[in-house]
Formats: structure tokens, sequence, C-alpha cells
């Protein structure tokens, strides 16, 4: 590999050169552009590797310019420089495709990292061995995502009920990305003492308080070059979650006992099966934090939406077990018709219960010992529910058909009347046949 090129596109020579000494510095050759003409000129006529805009240009602004590189040079990974404190602006542009943000006053440490990490991004994310099993719509959809997602450093909040796999999506989105061969810490936010807590995520110095008896380097400075993974952030207290809005503002963590506050280079990742949303509105989780940790969100489907990735999963962890026990056909066909209200981990605590008890070397539905008949989906339809189903997707592919006329056929003007995201229309559009 050559000699990396990076452009830079600011109007103020000062801020120029000065990113273009820092570049030089890292062996990182640069050339420089005023404004959005400019750039768009230089970037269709030759290759580069990394680009840094300032937000205010004479001729447009850097949201423009993030989103024509989507289009146009989608390989290349664009970080935007935000005046201080205008995090708003930043986080539209994590939206729109940027790969980080840079805030001024400049920090050189933070650039460095910033752009060491986009010289890491080659084109697609690479190729992982698939964890993410299942041919159903949802999970093509997530593994989809996860690809895309994986080249940014955009915060991401991963949804989805108890069991789904949530933290197994949050691993893929790490070892799929820039930072694989950094650390990943994963912090499950309600099994910390309040009192502690502080200390756990940020450090503390010897001495800072009793029982301090020597420093200690907090969870978000041990996934430096990493990922910090939050699961269960909903229960994050409200005084922790202003100082974890702070690391993901200022991108600096300051720990317990110390004056000096220290650079913060860890990707945020968060989970939760609670909804947030309400959360926000009933006043129990802080507006401000959601907004930055959802800058994109992935929903992890439930198990009972996922059609045939049930069977398919069954025989993957019945491998996985190493048995050679057999489901008898009731089982199957209760495995099939059960609502897993606990997802994978409960088909997976059943399956292996179930392996163990067996003396047969054929598991019964008897062995399964599945929740009581209100957790499950009737194991074979009457022609009345047959009927109320086919009811409900005529009703939904109604509305959806009223939804795409009204908007002329605008996919996110119609999801947007209809309650829905842009990703839940088009599995409902698929799923119905609407063509």
């Amino acid at each position: 590999m050559g000699q990396a090129q990076a452009l830079i596109i600011d109007d103020e020579p000062d801020i120029c050169e000065l990113l273009a000494v820092t570049l030089g510095r890292m062996d990182i050759k640069t050339e420089s552009t005023g404004d959005v003409a400019g750039a768009k000129k230089l970037l269709s006529s030759k290759p580069f590797d990394l680009c840094l805009t300032d937000m205010r240009l004479p001729d447009g602004d850097g949201l423009e310019l993030v989103e024509w590189i989507q289009s146009h040079a989608s390989g290349v990974p664009v970080a935007v420089i935000t005046a201080h404190g205008n995090v708003e602006t930043a986080v539209q542009a994590l939206k729109l495709g940027a790969f980080d943000f840079i805030s001024k006053p400049l920090d050189l440490n933070h650039l460095r990292n910033v752009v060491e990490n986009a010289l890491k991004v080659e084109g697609d994310a690479p190729e992982q061995p698939s964890r993410l099993l299942g041919n159903s719509l949802p999970m093509q959809d997530l593994r989809e995502m996860v690809s895309k997602v994986a080249r940014s450093q955009a915060p991401i909040h991963i949804s989805g009920e108890s069991g789904t796999g949530k933290e197994l999506v949050a691993r893929l989105i790490h070892d799929s990305g820039p930072r694989s061969d950094g650390p990943f810490v994963p912090v499950n936010c309600g099994a910390i003492p309040a009192e502690l807590m502080e200390s756990e995520f940020f450090g503390h110095r010897k001495g800072s308080f009793t029982g301090a008896i020597s420093d200690k380097i907090g969870l978000v400075q041990s996934a430096d070059g990493g990922t910090l993974f939050l699961d269960e952030i909903a229960d994050l207290p409200l005084a922790m979650q202003v100082k974890l809005l702070r690391v993901i503002q200022e991108k600096t963590v300051r720990p317990v006992g110390s004056s000096q506050e220290e650079v913060a280079n860890a990707r945020i990742l968060s989970a939760t099966h609670r909804n947030l949303g309400q959360m926000v509105a009933d006043g129990q989780f802080r507006e401000d934090l959601y907004y930055r940790i959802n800058v994109i969100e992935l929903n992890v489907p439930a198990l009972r939406d996922r059609g045939d990735d049930i069977a398919i999963l069954t025989n993957v962890i019945l491998d996985k077990l190493n048995s050679k026990a057999i489901l008898d056909s009731a089982a199957t066909a209760a495995i099939a018709g059960y609502a897993f209200p606990g997802n994978v981990r409960e088909l997976e605590n059943m399956l292996e219960r179930a392996v163990t008890l067996c003396t047969t070397g054929t598991i019964g539905e008897a062995d399964l010992h599945m929740r009581s008949s209100a957790s499950t989906i009737e194991e074979a339809p009457s022609f009345t529910s047959t009927y109320l189903g086919n009811q409900v997707e005529e009703v939904q592919r109604q509305a959806i058909l009223e939804a795409l006329e009204k908007t002329r056929y605008n996919k996110t003007a119609a999801a947007k009347i209809l309650g829905l995201s842009f990703r839940q229309l088009r599995y409902r559009i698929k799923k119905l046949g609407i063509d």
C-alpha cells in the first residue's frame, strides 16, 4: 500500500495548515480546498483514503458534502469538524454517513485517533463468519445494517427483547469494523453498585477516597482503541447519565480525584430490552443522552417473528451440544408453535436441558419443559385463527397501499404516516407481497 492520501476542506488557511502538518507527520499526503465545489471536483477526479471537512463552507455546508460523498465516493471515510458544543450538527452528520466528528478547538491526539481509525476502513467491512444465523427477512436486514454501521464510528443503540442476541450483534459490529484489533469491553450497567459506578467507569487516583489504595484504570479507558458496550443502559442512574453524556460529547474522561482529563478513544455501543423512548417521556432517562447514543438504532427481532429460523437454530444448537439426540414430530411441532418469550436464550436453555434429561436418544415434547400454553401459539391453527390472520393481513395491506398512494409512493413519507420506521415498512411490503 502506497502513501495514504487525505483531502482537507476548510476555508480557514490556519486550520488547513494545522491539519496538513499533523497528517504530514503521520506520513499522509494531503490536498486542500476551501469550498464544496472544489471538494466535489477533487473527489471525482482522484482517489482519497480520507476526507476531513469543516461544517461551514462559503458555498454550502459539510452536511451537504457528507450526503454527496455517500452517493459519489462511498468508499471514502469522511470526518466532520464542528464548532465546540455544536453536537446536534455532529449527530446529524453521523446519521448522514460521516465516519466521525472532531470538535474545535482541535485536540491533536483525538484528531490522530480519528485519522488512524479512518485509514483502517477499506471499502466494505471485512467478511466475518456468519454468527447471525437465519434466512428470515428481519435477519437479512439486520446483517445488512451491521455491515454498514461497522465502518462508522457513530454510536449505535441495539434494541430488542431479552435473549435475542444483542451482545452478539455488538460483538459483530466491533469485529467487522476498523477497531477489530482493539478490545471489546462489555459492561452490564445494572450490575454495578451506584456508589462505585463513577470509579468503575472512569477510574480513580490513589487516595481519592477511602479504599483507593492505588490508581485504577476505568472501563472507558480499558476500551481505548476498541469498543465499549453498555448493556442494559436503561439501568444507569440519572447522575451517571450526565457524566456519560459528557464522555460521548467531549470524548474525554476525568478519573475520580484527578484534575486532568484524558482522551477517550472508545466507540460506544449500547443496548437494552426496555423502551428508552418511553423512559424519556416518563422522565426516567435523559433526552439529550438518548439522542446521543441512538444516532443509529438496530432492532434485533424476536425469535417468534423469524419463521423457519427456529428450525435452523435448533439444529445448530444441537450440533453445538455434540448431541446425537433428535426431536420427535410432537417436539418439532411444539417448538415451531411456541412463542419463545425468552427468545434464542430460552431455546438454547430448553434444548440443553432436554439433551441432558433425554435417555432414549429421542427428545419428546415433555422433555422440552415449555412454559404454560398462555405463552405459546396454537400448534395447529384452526380455520378461525387462519381466517383472522388473513383478515389482519388484508387490513395491513390496504393501509399500506393507501399511505403509498397518498404520498405518491414515497416510502419514507408513507412510513411516517403509518407510524413505522422505513425498514419496518419495507419488511411489511415484502411480507405482504405488495408490488
